[in-house]
């Protein structure tokens, strides 16, 4: 809750990142009996065991956090399992990128939506990974017994991953499960997670994504929404059960615990409780860190993206073909894109900034009783930030404009690299086996496409960078070319290897190290990489261990201040969390306000032929105008799609099952609304909202629109 009136005396003062309310705050499920009268007076029938329990099976059981291969511990969204049979519920866009590497000009599965009607026609998925927890522990007091405020930051780290290493394998040792030490409260506090992580994880089933992402960019981060937000996975298993890659031979997984799915009613002022794995917030944020993320990082990466999406928007509408290849790309880009926009707004309009610079004003009265290195803190944060600002802005303009604007220039610089030292040491080097790395790219690249993309961003960059952080090239284009990016970046692509898959085939049957050094995307591409690695570490690292030291103690000196008078949750770090509230309508402006819900009549009312993204199947007008809605409708008869709650959320937490207070799946989180999008750094108590599709839109998709009969059957439905 925030600090909006000044605390009688300061040595009882609670500051800004504390949590007063129940509806504020990402829990850790072994602490959350701290929160249980809480819970209690919100709505929540069940017991603390029964969220989380190492000697019995509970919710925790249920929630899958999805991450990818060599990462497993960074969840990029959640499922749930939702049958006795390891069948997964998640978000259809955390779903959309399989959906995509799956679909072809002739299976359109984006298009089409995609159902499984028996377990043969489920599809694989290599490199997803699904994980539950199995337990966790603080470990705080073991990790700091091998540390000292006179430690250098160096040798702080050391000692600390050290420590943390011991624990993961003491933890995991003769075990088939994976573990991993993680920091909270920036560094003053240390959790063991151990998970179970399964690694053949399948596509069941989502529908067009006509519905899947109904409203499109324009809905993004709003209510009402009427979006089918939801596609189904299934975890399989070795025969015995175990963790086992993809095989044929592997069977579905039977799980501890699975969540039952509701079609009852959902009101104004039901508990709602969500579990999830919440990506990463910054409650803790300064404004010396805000002033930064406002102004470079949100900024920079709105206008650098914008220029990203218009081109990418226009060329899919040329194509069908073009459009597979690009639809995931263009989602994740245009996710942060507006994110960062609408974030911005917020955070002027709620006065983020004041409140901030408040919160900092009281910290400083504490501090000056207190150990010195609390009193240093905010000017070694203020320092911090100042000496890596440039760095920030050009590093910005090199990573968005130059290295994931266009996909060839880091395509090249990467294999480039690595072919030069392997042809420097062995000119006979089999470089065979980074050919399906190279076929993976070239599925979903289009030469074209990336050629304009390259001219666009390249131009941008370069009317915008200071000019002391450019790779040399940029600024020769100018003279060479006479300002036609266009010319430039079609020279550049009419001579590379990389710049389509007939000549790189070519170059992989005959290696040559001579023109390989002499290729123009992989020269273009290594100076840039180059230029952005010497830009991130121009910043000396005294400045940055004392930016990392000052964030450290004035988090410490929040949690002292706190101590004894709120419960404080840690920042989303991946890890897996819970957060409680109620089902609520809320009013945003004068004279405006929403309900707490919408229904498939609003599908219909927003209905665009001529806009891609409201676009709405004639399978579902046809269901409609027969008021075909199965058992699915609310007391009034209506079918609902979507409705909101209080729920503390945030990216990660997509696909996370919203809980009611008997323990039973009554929808999934999938957005948060515009109007509070200072989330993340601030809470805002009385705008922030979850946006969650209705359990009942999804059944009903699956009964009648899909008449997936056979995963009706499996789903344990209460009513």
């Amino acid at each position: 809750m925030k600090i909006r009136t000044l605390v009688v005396a300061i040595a009882v003062a609670v500051l800004l990142p504390g949590v007063a309310k129940a509806d504020e705050g990402m829990w850790l499920l072994s602490l959350i009996g701290k929160n249980y009268s809480d819970m209690q007076k919100a709505g929540f029938k069940l017991s603390p065991e029964d969220i989380y329990s190492v000697n019995q099976s509970c919710i925790k059981d249920a929630i899958v956090g999805l991450g990818n291969e060599g990462r497993p511990f960074r969840h990029f969204c959640t499922g749930e399992i939702i049958s006795a049979k390891g069948l997964i519920s998640t978000n259809h866009h955390c779903g959309y990128g399989k959906l995509q590497e799956h679909s072809t000009v002739e299976h359109d599965y984006l298009r089409d939506g995609f159902w499984a009607y028996t377990l043969e026609q489920e599809l694989p998925n290599p490199g997803l990974t699904a994980s539950i927890l199995v337990r966790m522990e603080d470990v705080t007091a073991r990790v700091k017994a091998n540390l000292s405020d006179d430690m250098s930051e160096p040798d702080r780290q050391r000692a600390i991953d050290k420590e943390c290493d011991v624990i993961a394998a003491e933890a995991v040792e003769g075990t088939e499960y994976e573990a991993k030490v993680i920091p909270m409260f920036n560094g003053n506090q240390f959790f063991l997670f151990v998970h179970i992580i399964y690694r053949d994880v399948r596509l069941v089933g989502a529908p067009p994504s006509s519905m899947g992402k109904f409203g499109g960019d324009t809905d993004n981060w709003s209510w009402p929404r009427h979006t089918c937000d939801f596609s189904l996975f299934r975890i399989y298993t070795a025969p015995d059960g175990s963790p086992a890659p993809y095989s044929a031979d592997n069977v579905p997984l039977v799980p501890k615990h699975h969540l039952s799915v509701s079609a009852g009613a959902i009101n104004d002022g039901d508990f709602a409780m969500v579990m999830g794995f919440p990506g990463t917030t910054d409650r803790f944020l300064t404004s010396y860190g805000l002033e930064e993320t406002m102004n470079i990082t949100n900024k920079l990466v709105y206008e650098l993206r914008t220029v990203k999406i218009n081109i990418l928007r226009e060329e899919m509408a040329k194509s069908q073909a073009t459009r597979i290849k690009y639809a995931s790309k263009y989602a994740s880009c245009s996710n942060y894109w507006k994110y960062s926009h609408e974030q911005n707004i917020a955070l002027k309009e709620l006065n983020t900034m004041q409140l901030k610079k408040k919160t900092e004003s009281e910290y400083t009265d504490w501090a000056r009783f207190q150990a010195p290195k609390y009193g240093r803190a905010l000017g070694l944060i203020r320092s911090g930030y100042a000496a890596r600002r440039s760095s920030e802005e050009a590093g910005l303009y090199l990573a968005e404009g130059m290295l994931s604007g266009a996909e060839a220039p880091l395509f090249a610089a990467r294999l480039g690299n690595t072919f030069t030292k392997m042809l420097t040491e062995d000119k006979n080097a089999d470089l065979s086996k980074y050919q399906n790395y190279a076929n993976n790219f070239y599925k979903d690249y289009d030469r074209a496409v990336d050629e304009r993309l390259l001219a666009a961003m390249f131009q941008y960059v370069a009317n915008h960078i200071n000019p002391d952080f450019a790779p040399a090239f940029l600024t020769q284009i100018d003279k060479k070319y006479k300002g036609d990016y266009a010319k430039y970046a079609n020279e550049l692509y009419s001579k590379s290897i990389f710049a389509d898959p007939e000549a790189f085939g070519k170059f992989m049957l005959k290696p040559d190290l001579k023109v390989l050094e002499k290729d123009p995307l992989y020269l273009v591409g290594k100076e840039t990489l180059d230029q952005y690695i010497a830009v991130n570490g121009s910043v000396s690292d005294a400045d940055q261990d004392d930016l990392k030291r000052g964030i450290r103690d004035f988090t410490d000196g929040i949690l002292k201040i706190n101590q004894g008078k709120r419960l404080m949750a840690p920042d989303a770090n991946s890890t897996i969390r819970l957060t409680y509230g109620n089902v609520k309508s809320y009013a945003p402006r004068d004279g405006v306000a929403y309900n707490y819900y919408t229904t498939i009549k609003g599908v219909i009312q927003k209905e665009d032929p001529n806009s891609s993204e409201f676009y709405v199947p004639e399978r579902l007008k046809q269901l409609y105008a027969e008021g075909n809605f199965g058992s699915y409708t609310n007391s009034r008869g209506e079918l609902p799609t979507c409705f909101i709650t209080n729920n503390d959320i945030t990216g990660g937490n997509s696909g996370s099952p919203v809980i009611n207070g008997k323990g039973q799946l009554i929808g999934l989180a999938f957005d948060g609304n515009s109007e509070a999008m200072s989330g993340d750094i601030d809470f805002e108590e009385n705008l922030q909202r979850c946006i969650c599709l209705d359990s009942r839109y999804m059944l009903w998709v699956i009964d009648v629109y899909a008449d997936a009969k056979n995963l009706m059957q499996e789903i344990d439905i209460v009513r």
